[in-house]
């Protein structure tokens, strides 16, 4: 007689099937967890970053401190199975809540950066722009100022190394992160082309300047004063001169070639400075701006005030604004009272 077969009791074979399809939903939970369930705490949307210099475990440290990953064993192991930790892209990156580890790696991995905006108003010399670019991208000063003190870049963008802050013009500008220094500068060039409209360029025909050398004059026309209301009617004083060809006599001028907008009065000795930003020796405009002009400024060149003024003094109640005056006479009685305050205050 044959052997019987064995039958194996309907009991088992459900407990057997009970079993297999726990440890499937416990996979399944567990591939859940993994990929999909949310780890990121937070009450709003946070950034990491990543530069040259970041390292995974410096990533992951970002994501526990700044982003509240309370799994971060979890998203190392991930990562590792995709292969992130060696194929790391630089960028700012937008962690929101309730992300999982697959959705935010694969935001990484894909370079989907959130942009930045940048700004870089109220500048005067290329370090302080340098720095201020260095605060706000991930590209570093010298990578800037490189380009700026490059005669050849100069001279292809139709600058010199003196006039190439003109091409900056003073906007909040919205940019990737880790934008390279040569990006950055691609799409400076391409928001000075757009300013310089065909309206805009017409004006500055008018006016007998290049649009280099409206920036300049509109750079001493805001350093001389802090109403916007009276920047027509400087540029349009600077202008009766230039067409007289008179020294400009700009006091900014020379405190830029000292080096030092703290000064309160412009003496004798400073006058004598040999720069060509001294306006007081060298005719003409100088061969650079003071400073980044805003838009403001610029418009206030473009769309002078005409009158007769040739003289400017700052008024002596100390409001930043001026008298303005076409005799010298009258510039002369201007500028005693001006001196007398300052003795007045103990100025020197």
């Amino acid at each position: 007689m044959g052997e019987k077969k064995k039958v194996i009791p309907g009991k088992v074979l459900a407990g057997l099937g009970i079993v297999i399809i726990m440890v499937a939903l416990g996979i399944c939970f567990l591939g859940y967890r993994l990929l999909y369930s949310p780890d990121f705490i937070n009450d709003k949307t946070v950034y990491v970053y990543i530069d040259r210099d970041t390292d995974f475990g410096e990533l992951c440290r970002q994501l526990s401190d700044s982003a509240n990953c309370t799994r971060v064993k979890d998203f190392i192991f991930l990562a590792e199975k995709l292969h992130y930790p060696e194929n790391m892209r630089t960028g700012k990156y937008a962690v929101e809540p309730g992300m999982g580890h697959l959705e935010l790696l694969n935001r990484f991995r894909r370079g989907q950066q959130t942009t930045v905006r940048i700004s870089f108003n109220n500048v005067r010399f290329l370090d302080e722009l340098a720095e201020r670019l260095d605060e706000q991208l991930m590209l570093g000063k010298g990578e800037i100022l490189a380009s700026f003190l490059d005669p050849n870049y100069c001279r292809s963008q139709g600058f010199t190394t003196e006039n190439i802050r003109s091409m900056m013009i003073p906007n909040t500008y919205e940019v990737y992160w880790n934008i390279s220094a040569e990006a950055f500068l691609l799409r400076m060039k391409r928001e000075y082309d757009a300013f310089w409209n065909e309206a805009r360029l017409k004006k500055a025909k008018a006016i007998k300047l290049s649009p280099a050398e409206v920036s300049i004059l509109a750079s001493i026309v805001e350093e001389e004063s802090a109403a916007v209301d009276e920047y027509p009617v400087i540029a349009g004083l600077y202008l009766n001169r230039l067409w007289k060809g008179m020294l400009l006599q700009a006091d900014p001028t020379i405190k830029y070639a000292a080096g030092d907008f703290k000064l309160r009065r412009i003496l004798d000795k400073h006058k004598e400075a040999n720069s060509p930003y001294n306006t007081y020796i060298y005719a003409g405009l100088p061969p650079g701006p003071i400073r980044i002009p805003s838009i403001k400024a610029l418009d206030g060149v473009l769309n002078y005030m005409q009158h007769r003024y040739i003289y400017m003094c700052a008024k002596e109640d100390f409001s930043g604004r001026h008298n303005f005056a076409v005799t010298l006479q009258e510039h002369n009685r201007n500028a005693a009272r001006y001196h007398a305050e300052l003795n007045r205050r103990r100025i020197r």
